[in-house]
């Protein structure tokens, strides 16, 4: 199999890659248990650096579809079932595939010192400012979910970024912070002054509440995110897989 980088695709080096041994350990030889090239000659052959495959290998290896073991090397992970929820989807992904088309109703940016539950999460001192979003979004005449998300400063956002794209394609295509794991809770509560006037519904009135805390690929925390939800206009659904 050919491997080759398009250095001169918008496309970043980490995320070619990826997609490059995505299509490779499709191969026989590597179903059957052969073992990857190591990163030393995998990253002199793709001409990028061992940090740049690190970051695609251990894509592969969080979706269990790599087993890296220490002394040996790395090769396809046998098949099996896992009780992890692995595709978790941004706001606009959820909307795409459901045929509709996103509207942003209103859109902040501010910088703040938050709470000291957000500092902790980001493990950052209490004074340090961070970068907040504040969105109202939904489809057309209907805005049913308002996102306040937080970022941890390392990522390097500046308050100016086009808001309207997919965070995610920002953190990805600008910054080369990938989002990778987002752990979650969900509840229900009464809608606030604030939240109620924004989702157009009356103080008290039920509503549901999703924190969602989402890593990148190393572990670091990247986004702390509430998400308030119109309750008739949202529907959250678990899939699980008995594990045997």
């Amino acid at each position: 199999m050919n491997l080759k980088i398009d250095h001169k695709s918008p496309v970043p080096l980490h995320v070619q890659a990826e997609n490059l041994l995505r299509e490779l350990i499709k191969q026989p030889e590597y179903i059957e248990g052969k073992l990857l090239p190591n990163e030393i000659e995998l990253a002199k052959r793709l001409a990028i650096s061992r940090s740049t495959l690190r970051l695609a290998i251990n894509k592969l290896v969080y979706e269990e579809l790599l087993i890296r073991k220490k002394g040996i090397g790395t090769k396809v992970a046998n098949s099996k079932f896992s009780s992890k929820s692995k595709n978790w989807l941004s706001f606009s992904q959820e909307m795409k595939n459901r045929g509709l088309e996103v509207k942003n109703f209103e859109l902040h940016v501010s910088w703040v010192v938050p709470d000291k539950i957000i500092s902790k999460f980001f493990n950052v001192d209490e004074n340090q400012k961070l970068l907040k979003l504040e969105r109202l979004r939904g489809k057309k005449d209907d805005p049913f979910v308002y996102f306040i998300s937080y970022f941890h400063p390392r990522i390097g956002l500046t308050g100016d970024e086009d808001f309207k794209r997919p965070l995610y394609e920002i953190l990805e295509s600008d910054y080369h912070v990938v989002a990778d794991l987002s752990q979650e809770e969900i509840d229900a509560i009464a809608a606030n002054k604030f939240i109620a006037d924004k989702l157009e519904v009356n103080m008290g009135d039920p509503i549901l509440s999703r924190k969602r805390f989402v890593y990148d690929q190393s572990g670091k925390p990247i986004e702390y995110n509430l998400g308030f939800y119109r309750a008739e206009s949202f529907t959250y659904t678990v899939e699980s897989r008995r594990d045997y």
